[in-house]
């Protein structure tokens, strides 16, 4: 669906939306590429992520510092995410590009993800998190 980016005093707040679980978390995904790298290209770059947690909260938080480990010792960039969630069992194909400073350096590094008021909502019609990169 969607994600867009709030203000924050010092770091960088986003609200993510997804009509599915799995949406929310690829559009999770997404917004932390667009935040930290800006415009990205599917170019070859295929990844497959799996993971486990206690709750679909925690999942989020590991899914998206997973993707910052992968991204910092890869130095990849993914623009794609086809997410797949069995209760709190996640999933993904990841599709994207190599890291190339000419085109991917206007953003904001992020260090990791915050616990701090990270609640998975389900609205009418769709799920709604907001999530605070920390920078």
């Amino acid at each position: 669906m969607s994600f867009e980016e709030l203000d924050h005093t010092a770091d960088v707040l986003v609200r993510v939306r997804g009509a599915t679980i799995a949406e929310l978390f690829a559009e999770a995904g997404r917004a932390l590429f667009h935040v930290m790298y800006g415009p990205c290209e599917d170019r070859g770059i295929d990844r497959q992520v799996t993971l486990e947690a206690e709750n679909l909260e925690t999942l989020l938080i590991d899914f998206l510092s997973e993707l910052l480990f992968i991204t910092d010792v890869e130095n990849n960039v993914f623009c794609t995410f086809d997410v797949d969630i069995q209760g709190t069992r996640l999933s993904a194909a990841l599709k994207g590009e190599p890291f190339d400073p000419a085109r991917h350096s206007g953003g904001s590094l992020i260090k990791g993800i915050s616990y701090f008021g990270l609640d998975i909502v389900k609205e009418e019609e769709s799920y709604v998190v907001e999530i605070i990169f920390d920078i």
